[in-house]
C-alpha cells in the first residue's frame, strides 16, 4: 500500500481530521479510524429495497422479451421461461441472503469465493468480475439507454444511428459516474425515485393489458394456441434463460455494498425477499400484458417492445413509456454504478488489485478511484461492443462464478460450522443453484459453438494465472507504481480504507 510522504501526507491527515470534527458536530458517525478512512453505512431497509427493484428493473423487462421468443418458438413456452428465470433468480438471491447476512464484507461473490476456497480462486474472481463482469454489465445498461433515448428522439421509421446511440450512452456513463463519486447517500435516495418511476411505468403497461384482457384480447394467450410450434431443442433454450435471467440481473447488488448496509444481518435478507417477490410478479404481469396486444412474430419485430406495445395502446401519449424507459434504464445503470465498483474497492484491498483502487475520497466516503476506473472500461465497451455480444460474454462469464459462490455455503459451513447464521437456507438450494449455474454455462458452448467462449476461458483462467503468480504471490511491483499511486492520492485527495466489524446486535 502506498502512503503519502512529508507534506503530502500531513495534508491528507489534517484534511481527515477536520471532515471527522465537522461529521462529529453534525452528530454523524465519524468518518475515520485510526487515520484511515472507510465506507460509511447510508443503506437502510427502504434505500436496499430501492437498490435491489432498481438494478433488477431496467434494460431486461424491455428489451429481453424478444430473446426469450426467439429461443423458445412460442408465447407460452416464453412464458415458462420467465417464470423459471424467476424461480431460480429467487434461490440464488436466498442463497446469497444467507451469506451476505453471515459474512459481513463488502465484494458480493468475490468475497465469498475467497472465504470459501482461498486466494487463487479469488484472485481470478476479482480479475473477471473487474475487467469483464461488471463493466460489461454497466455498458450493456448503457447501451440499453441509449438505444431507447434514439427510438424516443428520432421516432417513426428512422432507425437510430450506432454512433448516436453510442453517444447517448456514453453521456449517460459519466453523468452517472458523477453522482456515484459525489455521495452514496444522494445516490441511494435517487434510487427510490428511479424505482418508484420504474414500478409506475410497469404498472401502466399491466393496467392497459387487464384492460384488454377484459375487452377480450387473449387469443394470443390462449392455451390451446400458444405452445404451438415450441422448440424442441433443450440445450438452445439456453440462449433464452440468459436472456430471461439477465432481466433478472442484479438480486446479489446489495451484497456488493454489505459494509454500507445498516442492520446487514436483519436488512440484506429481508431487502432481497422483498424485492425478488416484488420483481417476479410485475414481471409475470408485464410479459402477459405485452401478448395482449402483439403476436409473436410482432414482438420478434419490434426492436423496442414496449415502445410498440405503448404505440398501439396509448396512441398519442404513447411517448410516456419510451421517455420512463429510458429513466428506468439510467436508474439501473446508477444502481449498476453505486455497486459494482465495491468489487474493485474490496479486491484492492485484499491485494487482489492495485491498492489505489481502495482508496475512499476523504471528503465524500466514496470508492472514488473504483468507480472511475470501472466507468472507464465500461465506456470502452460500450464504444465498441453492441447488446448481443455484450450480453453472451456478461452471462457466460458471471454464472460460472455464480456457481462456486452458491457452493460457497456448504465450504463455509464445513469450515466454520460454529459461526452464526442469522439467516439460513435448506442446503438443496445452493446445490440446485451450482447445478443450474453448470447448465448456462454449457448451453451456449453446446447449441452454439464459438471460440469466443474458450477465448474469455482462456483470459480469465490462463492469463489470469499469470498475473497471480507475477503480482500477488512473487509481489512484483512495477517501480512507476509508487508515482502513479501518488498521483491518485493527490488528485482525487483518497487514502488508504480500513474495513471495521459491524458493531450490530
Amino acid at each position: 500500500m502506498i502512503e503519502m510522504e512529508g507534506d503530502d501526507k500531513t495534508a491528507v491527515s489534517t484534511r481527515q481530521r477536520m471532515v471527522a470534527s465537522r461529521n462529529n458536530k453534525q452528530g454523524n458517525e465519524p468518518a475515520t479510524d485510526n487515520g484511515r478512512v472507510y465506507l460509511k453505512k447510508e443503506v437502510g431497509l427502504v434505500k436496499g429495497v430501492a437498490i435491489i427493484m432498481g438494478f433488477i428493473i431496467g434494460s431486461g423487462i424491455f428489451m429481453a422479451p424478444q430473446g426469450i421468443l426467439r429461443g423458445t418458438y412460442s408465447v407460452g413456452m416464453s412464458l415458462v421461461v420467465w417464470v423459471i428465470c424467476g424461480i431460480m433468480s429467487s434461490v440464488s438471491a436466498l442463497c446469497y441472503a444467507e451469506l451476505g447476512s453471515t459474512i459481513h464484507k463488502s465484494g458480493g461473490t468475490y468475497t465469498y469465493i475467497l472465504q470459501a476456497y482461498g486466494d487463487l480462486p479469488g484472485f481470478l474472481v476479482s480479475w473477471a468480475n473487474v475487467l469483464v463482469i461488471n463493466p460489461s454489465g454497466s455498458a450493456l445498461n448503457a447501451l440499453t439507454f441509449g438505444t431507447y433515448v434514439s427510438e424516443y428522439v428520432t421516432p417513426g421509421e428512422c432507425l437510430p444511428l450506432s454512433v448516436v446511440t453510442k453517444l447517448f450512452s456514453i453521456l449517460a456513463m459519466m453523468l452517472c459516474v458523477f453522482i456515484n463519486c459525489m455521495s452514496v447517500r444522494h445516490s441511494a435516495s435517487a434510487q427510490v425515485a428511479f424505482t418508484t418511476s420504474k414500478v409506475l411505468i410497469l404498472v401502466i403497461i399491466i393496467g392497459c393489458g387487464i384492460v384488454k384482457m377484459i375487452q377480450g384480447e387473449t387469443r394470443h394467450l390462449d392455451p390451446t394456441v400458444s405452445f404451438e410450434g415450441t422448440s424442441a431443442d433443450v440445450f438452445g433454450y439456453g440462449t433464452a434463460l440468459y436472456q430471461g435471467l439477465w432481466a433478472f440481473a442484479g438480486w446479489d447488488v446489495l451484497n456488493l455494498l454489505t459494509e454500507e448496509v445498516k442492520n446487514s444481518k436483519r436488512n440484506i435478507p429481508l431487502a432481497i425477499c422483498i424485492s425478488m417477490t416484488s420483481v417476479l410478479v410485475i414481471y409475470l404481469f408485464t410479459n402477459i400484458a405485452y401478448f395482449t396486444l402483439l403476436s409473436a412474430d410482432e414482438v420478434l419485430a419490434s426492436n423496442a417492445v414496449a415502445v410498440t406495445f405503448a404505440e398501439r395502446v396509448l396512441g398519442p401519449m404513447a411517448w410516456i413509456v419510451p421517455l420512463g424507459v429510458c429513466i428506468s434504464t439510467f436508474g439501473n445503470l446508477l444502481s449498476g454504478l453505486l455497486a459494482m465498483p465495491r468489487n474493485a474497492y474490496v479486491a484492492g484491498r485484499e491485494g487482489h488489485m492495485v491498492k489505489a483502487l481502495s482508496m475512499v475520497s476523504v471528503t465524500r466516503h466514496t470508492p472514488l478511484p473504483s468507480i472511475v476506473f470501472q466507468g472507464t472500461i465500461a465506456t470502452i465497451m460500450v464504444s465498441i461492443g453492441d447488446f448481443n455480444s455484450v450480453l453472451n460474454y456478461f452471462s457466460f462469464a458471471a454464472w460460472l462464478f455464480f456457481g462456486f459462490g452458491f457452493l460457497a455455503i456448504p465450504v463455509l459451513r464445513y469450515r466454520f460450522p460454529d459461526h452464526h447464521r442469522p439467516f439460513k437456507v435448506p442446503i438443496v438450494l445452493p446445490i440446485a443453484a451450482a447445478i443450474f449455474c453448470l447448465f448456462m454455462v454449457l448451453a451456449p458452448i453446446i447449441s452454439e459453438p464459438t471460440l469466443a467462449y474458450l477465448y474469455l476461458v482462456a483470459i480469465l483462467m490462463g492469463i489470469g494465472v499469470i498475473f497471480y503468480v507475477l503480482f500477488v504471490w512473487k509481489k512484483y511491483r512495477p517501480g512507476f507504481m509508487d508515482a502513479v499511486s501518488m498521483f491518485i492520492q493527490k488528485m482525487f485527495l483518497v487514502a488508504p480504507s480500513s474495513y471495521l466489524e459491524p458493531d450490530e446486535n
